[in-house]
């Protein structure tokens, strides 16, 4: 079993998840929320990349999962996604995670089946693949999102009968 941390990244909530697969049998370990809103912003990047580096202390993930950056309602809010993402993925590189990155839709289509699903069809299907209770915010199910497509894909790209097998699925 593999253990991959989930994030989904934001600039005033940061969702976490850390869940144990080894491909098709996986299992929720933690996750929650960083809460930065309180904070002035020039702050919130700090608390990011610390609240990170202590999920990945306490849980001790092997691999780190994160959503792309996607265009937001405006410029100035797809900066501050991006600010957040660096925070996070910083984190990970500083504890000597590999970080995988997934577009939304991507992982949408990995965890639903369409990449056109809305919150409530991810926090839906993420808690029924792990057979857990919904989460009460849609960060963390998010997060558990992104660590389940990158624990769905890692399996398939894994060379199950040689080096043929692993170049034919990519």
């Amino acid at each position: 079993m593999k253990r991959i941390l989930g994030i989904d990244p934001g600039f005033r909530h940061t969702g976490y998840s850390v869940i144990e697969s080894n491909g098709r049998a996986h299992r929720h370990i933690a996750g929650g929320v960083i809460n930065v809103s309180a904070l002035p912003p020039h702050q919130r990047l700090g608390a990011i990349f610390d609240g990170v580096l202590e999920v990945i202390e306490a849980h001790q993930p092997r691999e780190t999962a994160v959503e792309e950056v996607f265009m937001a309602k405006n410029a100035a809010s797809a900066l501050k996604l991006g600010q957040a993402r660096g925070a996070a993925i910083c984190a990970a590189v500083k504890a000597g995670l590999p970080v995988h990155e997934y577009s939304a839709k991507f992982i949408k289509k990995a965890v639903t089946g369409g990449g056109a699903a809305d919150k409530r069809q991810v926090q839906y299907m993420v808690c029924r693949l792990l057979g857990i209770a919904e989460r009460g915010r849609s960060d963390e199910s998010d997060a558990l999102a992104a660590a389940l497509c990158h624990a769905f894909v890692s399996h398939i790209r894994r060379p199950a009968a040689g080096p043929r097998a692993a170049e034919a699925v990519q």
